[in-house]
């Protein structure tokens, strides 16, 4: 059984680039447990439901969810399984239900007997899902909340007629914005490479977003992780959202965080595309956390030093 394929395929609510990934978040959950414990990877419902609903409430999508819906929808993918203390079978996907029937899930026997025989299986499978359904940015401590450890070398081949990423999308979109933060200016460089400078998907690629410079920001590392967490975002006239949920009482919150509402981007060059309408509402649809904060009056901007020279293209 190609396990890679099936894992890849997860049957979800879809609709128009809407955020569901309940069932990859606890079939992650579920491989770190496994990979703790082997031998003793069952989930108790009751036990396992506020580090599920922790999950949810950072990774899964912006409106409100409970974990008792994937918990019961993963068993129809063939990956999943749950028992009661009446015996094999979910009693569906009711909070009360779920708790008060005593109900277990695992990974099925046919999926623990593929991972015992091929160790290497688990990393694979891992990672299909996190590229499937989450920015690279939030990889790592994605793997740190479900207690799973991956060796980056062991990557997961793309199942046969899934998309791949575009290779030149990094050059293309900080060479767009000439190598500094359209957020906050960083434009940091060792000799003649940029360092610390990301090409952001503003529209996440595994959600149809496109790999080309209407839908990228070169960012800094700092501010790429905070738009793919939903407290940075793109709003109306392209100047940046910050949520109102976002909580920041020291002096370098405020400087790097707070003080961006309302801020327009920097760039990109003229004549060259910025944001597309379709990929900034996309994020603040699916991404962006609650409201966005008032801008800020009298914030100083960015610029550039007296007598400077527009920013040269790195050597290659």
């Amino acid at each position: 059984m190609d396990w890679l394929d099936r894992v890849a395929r997860l049957r979800q609510w879809s609709r128009d680039g809407v955020r569901a990934p309940h069932k990859p978040l606890l079939l992650l959950y579920a491989l770190g447990r496994y990979q703790r414990d082997p031998g003793g990877a069952e989930l108790l419902y009751s036990a396992v439901e506020g580090d599920l609903k922790r999950l949810l409430a950072e990774y899964g999508p912006v409106r409100a969810t409970t974990p008792a819906y994937p918990f019961h929808h993963l068993v129809s993918d063939g990956v999943w399984e749950v028992r009661t203390d009446r015996g094999p079978g979910s009693p569906g996907s009711v909070v009360r239900e779920l708790r008060a029937s005593g109900a277990v899930g695992r990974l099925v026997p046919e999926l623990r007997d593929a991972l015992r025989r091929e160790p290497s299986l688990l990393g694979r499978i891992a990672r299909t899902l996190l590229d499937s359904h989450f920015p690279p940015s939030l990889h790592a401590d994605l793997c740190d909340a479900v207690g799973l450890e991956l060796d980056d070398a062991a990557g997961a081949p793309v199942p046969g007629g899934r998309r791949r990423r575009g290779s030149r999308m990094r050059e293309s979109v900080l060479t767009a914005y000439e190598y500094r933060c359209a957020f906050c200016g960083y434009d940091g460089m060792i000799g003649t490479l940029p360092v610390g400078l990301e090409a952001a998907h503003v529209r996440w690629w595994a959600y149809g977003g496109p790999d080309d410079v209407e839908n990228g920001l070169c960012l800094c590392s700092l501010h790429h992780k905070l738009l793919d967490q939903g407290v940075l975002g793109v709003g109306e006239g392209h100047r940046v959202l910050v949520s109102q949920r976002f909580v920041g009482r020291g002096s370098a919150a405020r400087e790097q965080v707070l003080a961006l509402a309302g801020r327009p981007l920097l760039g990109p060059q003229p004549g060259l595309s910025p944001v597309a309408d379709a990929h900034r509402l996309w994020h603040a649809r699916q991404v962006f956390q609650g409201e966005a904060r008032p801008a800020l009056q009298h914030q100083p901007q960015p610029q550039p030093e007296l007598g400077s020279e527009p920013r040269a293209a790195p050597a290659p």
